[in-house]
């Protein structure tokens, strides 16, 4: 009962995730930081098993800073997104395969672009305008075609997130009530407001 949201215009990549963790018909908490930070400029939303997603992000954090410490550069978020894909497919084929689904969002130093990346549990990958992960993406994503524009600008986009979250509490069961976004651009990761589905 997740929702991810990703969304990328010209200068920016927004990222939003909901914050609950239920388990059945429990609702655990509802403060849950379900977007990580990879780099300073990269970003993933990751949706999935608890245990999972927190030890598969920390692991993907890990190697991407090992990485820079090893090459003295850090990773694109092409080849970010590639390193993730890879390391999901190859868990597939273990007894322990990791079930996250995930958003990838970066901005690139050398092309002075945002990318968005979508990555399943099974390990497919698509580098995509705007995406989403979760039975709140089911109904968001109707939302963000309709209203999608590649000039948004943050506040804007924003609101797009806003929409979403309003369309979500109106036709999902499930309880959702805080969405945390983050935005991705030349000046790095930072948090925006949490959109509440009361708002």
């Amino acid at each position: 009962m997740e929702s991810l949201i990703g969304i990328k215009c010209r200068d920016f990549v927004l990222l939003a995730a909901d914050a609950s963790v239920a388990r059945s018909i429990m609702v655990l908490k509802q403060d849950e930081q379900k977007i990580f930070k990879l780099s300073d400029s990269l970003a993933m939303a990751v949706a999935g098993e608890s245990g999972d997603t927190v030890q598969f992000a920390d692991y993907i954090a890990k190697n991407i800073q090992l990485f820079k410490m090893r090459n003295g550069y850090g990773l694109s978020p092409k080849a970010a997104a590639n390193f993730t894909r890879k390391n999901l497919a190859d868990s597939l084929r273990t007894r322990n395969a990791y079930r996250c689904d995930l958003l990838l969002g970066g901005f690139d130093s050398h092309s002075k672009e945002p990318e968005l990346y979508w990555v399943d549990y099974l390990g497919s990958l698509a580098k995509v305008p705007f995406a989403a992960h979760g039975y709140g993406g089911i109904f968001s994503m109707g939302v963000i075609d309709a209203a999608y524009r590649a000039d948004m600008t943050v506040e804007e986009a924003h609101s797009l997130i806003r929409a979403c979250v309003k369309e979500i509490r109106k036709r999902f069961l499930g309880n959702m009530p805080v969405f945390k976004c983050v935005v991705i651009d030349t000046n790095g990761i930072r948090d925006l407001s949490d959109v509440k589905v009361d708002e």
